[in-house]
């Protein structure tokens, strides 16, 4: 199957610096052995930032915009039956991947690996960085302004999964309860073990879907190991078991139609720890693809 890899070049949905620098990076990582051509880069271009504390609203009109360029660039790729790849970048360049998804796809489920829920609101977000706020924004959980340029059905919250959760804001806790998604946190993890949670994440997020969308964030792996993310959250997730996370990706890759790998953060990173993790995760994924789902030899 044919990948198409888009690096989101964005870190405007957060007040740290650096995540727009991590799709670069990958992609030059990525040249020694990628030899696809269908690929691109979209970035922010002469964008003063805002950091302001007190903004409820930080970059609104900017992630809007550069999530529209996005959208379009992957919903063409996905139409001529592509399999897109996308490389953020902060996390709220999902809302742009995961749509486009939904909009060729249909009816579709998504797992979204990260320390965090991303379901806050322009009302409950403590801090104002929007990429707090994807996930609700994907399954129409308030956030329309973040989703403007989508005209389709959103992914229904009872189709959606987060694994690896560790950091849910006390209001935020409200809003996945009232939306009904589902949530397995790191200690459901530690009992379960991450091949049983990841297993029930599929079951739930893929019945009687078209697909899944699968949205990976670097922070759902704990910083001593993966320091280069922009909002680390300790006690997360051991390499081993980052790494087993995408063999079960594709294990199921008949039923997966997008993948993310978002928030590496070069100018967080150490000794290019988080930076390898992603290019081996970013080549599995690629290598699997390209071999119509063989599971492909681990390269870590």
């Amino acid at each position: 199957m044919k990948t198409f890899i888009a690096g989101a070049g964005s870190d405007l949905g957060v007040h740290i610096d650096g995540a727009h620098l991590g799709p670069i990076q990958l992609l030059n990582d990525l040249k020694g052995f990628y030899t696809g051509e269908s690929f691109t880069l979209v970035q922010n271009e002469n964008i003063i930032k805002s950091r302001n504390l007190s903004d409820r609203r930080k970059n609104e009109y900017e992630i809007d915009k550069f999530n529209t360029e996005l959208y379009k660039k992957i919903l063409e790729k996905v139409q001529d039956g592509y399999f897109p790849i996308t490389i953020g970048g902060d996390h709220s360049i999902a809302v742009a991947s995961a749509l486009a998804s939904a909009k060729v796809h249909g009816n579709i489920g998504i797992i979204w690996f990260d320390a965090h829920t991303d379901y806050n609101t322009f009302d409950t977000t403590v801090s104002g960085n929007i990429h707090g706020l994807p996930l609700a924004a994907i399954t129409g959980y308030q956030n329309q302004e973040l989703r403007y340029f989508y005209d389709g059905k959103t992914i229904q919250p009872s189709k959606a999964v987060v694994v690896g959760a560790r950091s849910i804001d006390d209001w935020e806790k409200d809003n996945i309860r009232y939306s009904g998604i589902t949530v397995f946190t790191t200690e459901d993890i530690k009992q379960k073990g991450i091949e049983q949670v990841v297993e029930e994440a599929f079951k739930i997020a893929g019945e009687k879907t078209s697909g899944i969308h699968i949205s990976y964030d670097l922070d759902l792996i704990d910083p001593e190991i993966a320091p280069g993310v922009s909002i680390p959250e300790f006690d997360g997730i051991s390499e081993e078991e980052a790494m087993k996370i995408n063999e079960l990706i594709m294990k199921h890759l008949n039923q997966v139609v997008s993948y993310d790998l978002v928030e590496f953060n070069p100018l967080r990173d150490v000794n290019r720890k988080t930076e390898q993790i992603a290019v081996n995760l970013l080549a599995q994924i690629i290598r699997a693809v390209e071999n119509k789902g063989k599971i492909t030899e681990r390269k870590y």
